[in-house]
């Protein structure tokens, strides 16, 4: 038998799911796959079996419809990194003696640069030992918009899409008042400052939006950020700040481990939350005005009643794309979208090596950062809107979005 195997890693999105439900559709619809499998909480659900059969799990169109619409990873996740391809080799001998066990021979992991790693070094270790009757294939996701080789990530769109709307409401809040007031806003972004830039989205609908934003590219100066906000009030009191949870000082190290240095996530990742809150602190003891911070954190992702139709539509396609991969025997690929044109907006999908993605990082390139570091050009503007366009027709339950579960 010839089975498909589905699995997800990392921090949820929006979108996550409406790439499995592109996957899945699609090997419901080939006659080279018998049974489609989900696996539990990602590659650790790999190790532990934790299977579902898919089939009984989606039964029709609106089971298709709702896990298109279902915030968050459906199939569960995990922060699981595999080891080393030599002195780790158990791991991966485990993991194809459970593949030939269950008659997989198709496997698709979605997620982002960590997951990635994990399919380049599985295709790699099947690869170096002669093992060409199963698949690996990686279908793209993350709000941070920082894999490379791909325009833009599933899930980037909707969280922009969120962040700017929520900066656009926010900004109508805080001008109601007349008294000199800063509000700090921290945005999700370790190392790339996509997601913080989508708060500039919130003037195109007519608001002013922030008044400043600072990516986590630049160099972030203290001095300067205290300047920026006095020369501001000069021409109204009620000031909003848009910053990346990952700015960093002068000398590399992130303005939020000011207050918590040394904390490590299970990749080894310095936790950088909290820069919103340092900055909240400084400016009410430099500047002595009325001061909040706003930390985003998990809304940034899970917030599907506001997502990106675009979005939603082009990570079903590359769920597909990523599924005729691999029934097309392309292994050791991930699917991509590039960018044809922007009047009128067009993408096509395709597919690049998976090495060309793992470990690396896109950021926001300098260029479209102005140049005094405390907000965005056009150029980058123009790259993002077409990315939130259109809205998804949620199905409710008593007033509130209906979600599906897998398990």
């Amino acid at each position: 038998m010839n089975n498909l195997l589905i699995a997800q890693s990392g921090g949820p999105t929006s979108a996550i799911n409406a790439t499995i439900a592109g996957a899945i559709s699609c090997a419901f619809s080939s006659k080279k796959v018998d049974h489609v499998y989900g696996a539990i909480n990602g590659i650790q659900g790999v190790f532990e079996e934790k299977f579902v059969d898919l089939k009984e799990k989606l039964e029709s169109e609106k089971d298709f419809r709702m896990l298109c619409q279902t915030p968050s990873a459906a199939l569960g996740s995990c922060r699981f990194k595999l080891g080393d391809l030599k002195k780790d080799k158990e791991q991966f001998e485990t993991i194809i003696k459970i593949f030939r066990k269950h008659d997989i021979k198709y496997f698709i992991y979605t997620g982002g640069n960590d997951s990635m790693d994990t399919v380049d070094k599985l295709s790699a270790y099947c690869k170096e030992n002669g093992i060409d009757d199963i698949v690996v294939v990686g279908a793209p996701k993350t709000i941070d918009n920082d894999l490379t080789e791909i325009d833009h990530c599933p899930g980037f769109g909707s969280a922009a899409k969120y962040i700017a709307t929520t900066f656009a409401e926010l900004e109508r809040d805080c001008h109601v008042y007349d008294t000199k007031a800063v509000t700090i806003v921290e945005v999700m972004g370790r190392n790339a400052g996509w997601l913080t830039a989508a708060s500039a989205l919130a003037r195109v609908a007519g608001g002013k939006g922030p008044d400043l934003i600072y990516l986590c590219e630049p160099v972030f100066s203290i001095p300067k950020f205290l300047e920026d906000i006095k020369k501001k009030m000069e021409d109204h009191p009620d000031i909003i700040v848009a910053v990346s949870e990952g700015i960093k000082d002068e000398n590399g190290v992130y303005i939020s481990e000011h207050v918590q240095a040394g904390a490590k996530d299970a990749f080894g990742h310095s936790i950088i939350s909290g820069a919103g809150s340092v900055l909240e602190n400084i400016v009410r003891k430099e500047l002595g005005c009325k001061v909040r911070s706003v930390e985003l954190n998990l809304m940034q992702r899970c917030g599907a009643h506001v997502a990106s139709g675009t979005d939603i539509e082009e990570s079903r396609m590359l769920g597909m794309k990523a599924c005729q991969c691999a029934l097309d025997g392309e292994t050791g690929v991930m699917a991509i979208m590039t960018r044809v044109s922007n009047t009128p907006y067009e993408v096509t999908f395709g597919s690049v090596p998976v090495s060309k993605v793992a470990n690396k990082e896109k950021k926001v390139p300098m260029e479209w950062i102005h140049e005094n570091g405390n907000d965005v050009k056009q150029e980058l503007i123009d790259y993002m809107l077409p990315l939130i366009q259109g809205e998804v027709s949620v199905m409710y339950e008593n007033g509130i979005p209906k979600h599906f579960y897998l398990y």
